[in-house]
């Protein structure tokens, strides 16, 4: 479960998800279904159509149309500016001056943290820490999906069945790479890798 950098943990993921059964190949945060699609040696992940999930903006700023609302991403669960702020290389110029950090390369391409996510909800996502959503919530912003990103107050709401594998991932990042998580978000990590088993 682990690659040597970002890159190749990318590509060992996309070969993985390309040969399961098509059943089994669904995104992290929306159920949405996907699939391999071949282009010479390359392969990328495509999803298919989905009552699970309406793009948020079917076109870019520009007019063109939104590609990263018709693929699959790899999404670190616990974002990287999480895991790599507190290395030295981070507080002297960002995700750019770490990419040839070893500790902060084996983070980053650590497969435990990566799951398949729609485009634009990675996107969407950001850096945002998850939170509980507040219990009158309308998750609308992307169809049916019961995701919400509040760009007002930097947070996202996972749906319920992706909160358990969140909780384990943020312990484990904590744990194999001692990485301080605040105690809110520690015992809301530990509530929801119990409550909520995969």
């Amino acid at each position: 479960m682990h690659a040597s950098n970002f890159a190749e943990a990318k590509r060992e993921l996309t070969k993985y998800y390309a040969s399961l059964p098509k059943d089994k190949e669904i995104d992290f945060y929306c159920q949405v279904p996907f699939h391999a699609v071949y282009k010479g040696k390359r392969v990328s992940l495509e999803l298919l159509p989905s009552s699970n999930y309406t793009p948020r903006n079917k076109y870019t700023k520009k007019g063109k149309l939104n590609l990263r609302a018709r693929r699959i991403e790899w999404e670190h669960i616990m974002p990287a500016y999480n895991f790599g702020r507190h290395l030295e290389c981070w507080r002297e110029g960002g995700r750019k001056a770490c990419q040839k950090d070893p500790t902060f390369q084996k983070m980053e391409g650590d497969m435990h943290n990566l799951v398949p996510a729609v485009g634009e909800i990675n996107g969407d996502r950001s850096n945002f820490r998850y939170a509980q959503a507040p219990k009158d919530l309308k998750y609308t912003e992307y169809g049916n999906c019961k995701v919400y990103t509040d760009f007002k107050a930097r947070k996202f709401y996972p749906a319920n069945y992706s909160k358990g594998k969140i909780g384990r991932t943020y312990l484990y990042m904590s744990k194999t790479y001692h990485i301080n998580l605040n105690p809110k978000e520690k015992a809301m990590m530990e509530e929801w890798a119990k409550k909520y088993l995969d």
